[in-house]
């Protein structure tokens, strides 16, 4: 028996780790060759019937950018992912290789800085995240300027109701209207929510599902804080709204395509809560970049309009709380 033993405890890993690294390296060196990656004039120019397909293994496989150094005798291997040492230049990061089925069903590039941070995957830090969002709640329920500004956020809804009532229906409605859109082009929107996967999947995203709740909703917070609300929303909301009116109306009709019932089934019940409440908070960036407009544009003066676009701001960071805390209980328990 203790020969068998060896075998099923110590050789049979092993050689199953080994097989999965060779099968990863020829993957990543095709990938480098150009031989799994269509290139993107390819799919642009593609038929109708053809693109759908062209565009998501665009998304799965994108092509090596341009100098990409690989180190193929160094590999690290994560689960079902492995993992090569690559440069581009002076850039560090690697190449990825994701095996399912005895396949690579995903090869690409993540530089370094693209990466999540490594202590966001801390457990530590999930029971951080615990703590702040408790006190922040807490706060919110006694005198204290976070409460004030919270108050003063819902006043300025109230006060210009019909400018906020506008923003929800419209861009709630080109989600909508992608969702709609997605019944009739199904494959097309499979493709599009390969990219959005790819591209979380390029960050690093999907290996916080497997670190618990707390972890998941503190990098699920950090991404949509400092992507969504603070880098698409805050910033582009700063030039008279303007720029963050249109990046949203073509954001949502996207997400709509991407995240219709036609692709989510039954699931997009149970995922629906996480939709309305971070949309909402995109809504209350962009409602308060209108604002901003408004008051600079009727002599109110742009700093006043800047306070407003600072409250909406702040609520919208406190959907996104709401948010994370749902989306990570849905993935983890529901899903």
């Amino acid at each position: 028996m203790r020969p068998l033993a060896f075998l099923l405890v110590v050789v049979f890993p092993w050689a199953m780790a080994s097989s999965a690294v060779e099968l990863a390296r020829q993957a990543a060196e095709a990938w480098l060759a150009g031989k799994l990656s269509p290139s993107l004039e390819e799919v642009l120019r593609a038929s109708p019937e053809e693109a759908p397909k062209l565009l998501e293994r665009y998304a799965l496989f994108p092509p090596p950018p341009r100098g990409l150094s690989l180190n193929l005798d160094s590999p690290r291997v994560e689960g079902n992912r492995v993992l090569f040492p690559a440069a581009v230049g002076e850039e560090v990061g690697e190449v990825v290789v994701v095996l399912e089925g005895g396949e690579a069903k995903r090869v690409y590039f993540r530089p370094e800085g693209l990466a999540l941070p490594g202590y966001l995957l801390n457990p530590a830090s999930g029971w951080g995240f615990l703590l702040l969002s408790l006190f922040f709640g807490f706060l919110l329920f006694q005198p204290s300027p976070f409460r004030a500004w919270l108050l003063e956020a819902l006043a300025l809804l109230r006060a210009y109701r019909g400018l906020y009532l506008f923003t929800n229906l419209f861009l709630y409605g080109l989600f909508a209207l992608g969702s709609l859109l997605a019944y009739g082009m199904p494959e097309m929107a499979r493709a599009v929510q390969a990219l959005f996967g790819g591209a979380l999947e390029a960050i690093g995203l999907e290996e916080a599902t497997g670190k618990g709740i707390l972890v998941l909703a503190g990098v699920i917070f950090h991404w949509n804080f400092g992507q969504g609300l603070f880098l698409t929303g805050l910033l582009p909301a700063l030039l008279l709204g303007v720029p963050v009116f249109l990046l949203n109306a073509l954001r949502y009709l996207v997400f709509g395509f991407a995240l219709s019932p036609a692709l989510l089934g039954a699931a997009f019940l149970v995922h629906l809560p996480t939709l309305l409440l971070e949309l909402q908070a995109y809504i209350l960036v962009t409602f308060g970049g209108l604002v901003l407009l408004a008051k600079t544009a009727g002599g109110e003066g742009y700093r006043k309009g800047l306070r407003a676009l600072l409250l909406t701001f702040y609520l919208g960071a406190l959907f996104l709380l709401l948010a994370a805390w749902y989306e990570a209980w849905e993935v983890s328990v529901l899903l």
